[in-house]
């Protein structure tokens, strides 16, 4: 409680910092509304997954949520950055890839779905071409974390915001976590709140709605997570959490809350080792993770970290493979039954899709 009174307050003291920022990107906004800067369009339909903030509001799990509905009826590709990868430059994953080449991320997609083109390129003006250049029958590309990088328009852009630090309710960098105009909203034809809690009311939901205050036209949506059973990080065997087990989290992610949350309501006790966003795990800290599993003295016990992390620990395969070392996944849920609905505006949006002259 006392570092994070002292993390808020210090962050306070940065706000001329913030003003700067808000400058900044206040005139670089006004510089693409204006069409003295311009974005580019491509002549398929781009959809964008994004958000306003830095930390996590579940773009990663929309991307899978997209993805997985997508690919049977379309070929489908995903285009990240590829935050803390160890390359430059565009990069197309295959059966030799490793997170460090393209990221955590795009790794963990292409894990999941093998037969979708993932690739990865800071410039995705230039990596757009490239992907096209390999992969010609694509006809879908979701960009992943793409909101404000405006040199591209695309066609349906989706807007994350997490319910328990709305955009509404932030700052900018430094001393917020916004990178984005609070206004850049309206550039989103849907807006989601994301990490809702499950038994959020019908009365909240419009409280919510008349915040964000969206425009005619745009489209809101409230998701909650959803952990799925547990499986072995390498034999894929699942696991149940029984309320008995002791667990250790083991976590390198920019907001575990919710997870912490899932564990103090499906475990008997817990223990967390928490390490910086997208941290690269090194055999130094793998031996201090078994250490302190050593530690623990009863028998039911168990490894527990995000798929996230998990394509960052894969590397450390014999060393892990006898270990419980077991994974969690996360998907969205759809509060309020609009599943379908988010689903159709998806469909009618490649399907009404037409290229600008």
């Amino acid at each position: 409680m006392f570092s994070n009174f002292f993390l808020k307050s210090f962050r306070i003291l940065l706000l001329p910092f913030a003003l700067l920022y808000w400058l900044g990107i206040a005139i670089r906004n006004w510089l693409y509304n204006k069409n003295i800067i311009e974005s580019t369009s491509f002549g398929l339909p781009l959809i964008c997954v994004g958000n306003l903030s830095v930390g996590g509001t579940g773009k990663s799990p929309m991307v899978e949520y997209l993805v997985s509905n997508l690919k049977a009826d379309y070929k489908v590709a995903t285009l990240s950055r590829g935050y803390k990868r160890k390359t430059k430059g565009y990069a197309l994953a295959d059966e030799k890839t490793t997170a460090l080449e393209i990221g955590d991320e795009p790794m963990q997609f292409h894990l999941k779905f093998p037969d979708v083109p993932i690739a990865v390129g800071e410039e995705r003006i230039e990596a757009i071409p490239q992907l096209l250049h390999d992969k010609p029958e694509i006809q879908v590309i979701i960009l992943d974390d793409a909101f404000q990088h405006r040199a591209i328009k695309a066609g349906l852009n989706i807007l994350l915001t997490d319910y328990n630090n709305l955009f509404t309710r932030d700052f900018y960098l430094p001393t917020g976590d916004l990178r984005d105009l609070k206004s850049s909203y309206k550039r989103a034809e849907i807006i989601i709140v994301t990490k809702c809690k499950k038994e959020l009311s019908e009365i909240e939901k419009q409280k919510l709605v008349k915040e964000i205050n969206p425009l005619p036209g745009q489209h809101i949506f409230f998701t909650a997570i959803d952990y799925s059973r547990p499986y072995h990080i390498i034999t894929k065997e699942e696991k149940g959490l029984n309320g008995k087990v002791e667990i250790m989290l083991v976590t390198g992610i920019a907001n575990p809350r919710p997870l912490k949350k899932l564990l103090e309501e499906h475990s008997n006790t817990y223990q967390m080792l928490q390490y910086a966003d997208h941290h690269i795990f090194t055999i130094d800290d793998l031996k201090d993770i078994k250490e302190s599993f050593d530690k623990i003295s009863t028998k039911d016990k168990v490894i527990l970290t995000t798929e996230k992390d998990a394509v960052r620990l894969l590397k450390f395969y014999d060393e892990i493979k006898n270990v419980p070392f077991y994974v969690v996944p996360v998907k969205h849920q759809f509060l309020f039954n609009q599943d379908a609905e988010f689903d159709q505006l998806i469909t009618d949006f490649i399907k009404n899709f037409k290229k600008e002259d």
